[in-house]
């Protein structure tokens, strides 16, 4: 088992630290802005460095071209936070399951666990020898992000994919239309999923931990699949480990403390519960109005999110008249007050996105939430 690193390494404090107040839900002079998906395929000078470097894969393992992919957006536009450029299967490429990615068709693995024998066989990866890449990735963009102008200086955020929807992945062998396969295996043998949770759960809890003292200074959970699976399914096979990660994985105290941010899609049923797991930021798609993910959650976390994606295929001012009412309706929600939000998508880029369109998005975030 991998030892979990109890002390984050002391790392020097951004000078652009919205994102930080934010999820502490401590005024700020503007509401900050950081999208998912912020470094890809939309930007030219992206498809250059992916093209250098010939696959997503070769790009993400190469703690350089990591690196820079990841601070590419910033010298684009001022953003509020970076964000570790990787994949959300490194985990399970880490236990030997052969990840490769097939144009058009996205991640599969060449050595899917189908049944309890194989998971039997899965165990938590080294964080400094299996994902060492990831490790030093996170090391050298801190390390260029130290030195960039004061205005520049942001946190960066690491991250990880939720148990259940690496879980997908791991069991689909790729992405899936129906998750056949794995809702069969929590139907006809619960317990081997539970076990397959288990260890992901304590691979994400020690994956953060390690990106954390690698000198991360907020984490994410991505639990993109959590949407899939019925109210009853999702409270027994993802609510109880992202609670688990909330709970578990060391993060310090006050202000020291890094913030997790939980993100799922389609998890507004969840809201409630979601805000009482010890989370500091929950994020949501657009499949809720910010004024009501507010009120639900009382107060109690940070709220990221929540612009439709598809928004940024409409013209300059439709956007930003999109964007006013986002952060209009938060303020509904949260009395007036615009504290507690960071403002994101709620899904990531896509490819065919206009560069000049995400420019007036962050531009009239910052413009708007000043007034």
């Amino acid at each position: 088992m991998t030892t979990i690193p109890r002390e984050c390494t002391r790392v020097s404090t951004p000078h652009n630290d919205r994102l930080l107040r934010a999820l502490r839900r401590e005024p700020v002079d503007r509401t900050p802005v950081w999208l998912m998906r912020q470094a890809g395929r939309y930007l030219p000078e992206y498809r250059a460095v992916r093209a250098k470097a010939g696959s997503f894969l070769a790009m993400a393992k190469h703690p350089e071209l990591a690196c820079e992919v990841t601070l590419q957006p910033l010298r684009r536009f001022p953003l509020d936070a970076a964000i570790l450029f990787s994949d959300i299967l490194t985990i399970p490429d880490a236990m030997g399951l052969g990840l490769y990615f097939v144009e058009g068709e996205g991640p599969k693995f060449e050595r899917p666990v189908r049944d309890a024998a194989a998971i039997a066989k899965l165990g938590v990866p080294d964080m400094e020898t299996e994902l060492r890449y990831v490790m030093d990735a996170v090391r050298t963009i801190r390390r260029e992000l130290d030195g960039l102008p004061s205005q520049s200086r942001v946190p960066l955020i690491g991250f990880s994919g939720s148990p259940w929807t690496l879980a997908c992945y791991m069991v689909e062998g790729g992405g899936s239309s129906n998750y056949a396969r794995i809702k069969a295996l929590a139907l006809n043998d619960p317990k081997a999923l539970h076990a397959l949770l288990a260890v992901n759960t304590d691979a994400v809890i020690a994956y953060l931990a390690a990106q954390r003292a690698a000198g991360a200074q907020a984490l994410q959970v991505f639990d993109t699949w959590g949407g899939v699976l019925s109210p009853a399914m999702y409270r027994e096979f993802s609510l109880p480990y992202l609670t688990r990660i909330a709970r578990e994985l060391p993060r310090g105290e006050g202000a020291q403390r890094t913030p997790l941010i939980l993100f799922g899609k389609g998890n507004a049923p969840y809201l409630e519960e979601l805000a009482g797991c010890g989370c500091e930021g929950l994020g949501v798609d657009w499949t809720v109005t910010l004024e009501e993910a507010a009120r639900r959650t009382a107060g109690k976390v940070a709220l990221q999110g929540n612009l439709d994606p598809a928004m940024l295929y409409g013209s300059p001012d439709a956007i930003r008249a999109q964007v006013r009412l986002a952060l209009d309706s938060y303020a509904a929600g949260h009395g007036g007050s615009r504290e507690g939000h960071v403002f994101n998508l709620g899904h990531g880029l896509s490819p065919d996105m206009d560069p000049a369109h995400v420019a007036a998005l962050v531009d009239e975030v910052h413009a708007y939430s000043a007034r």
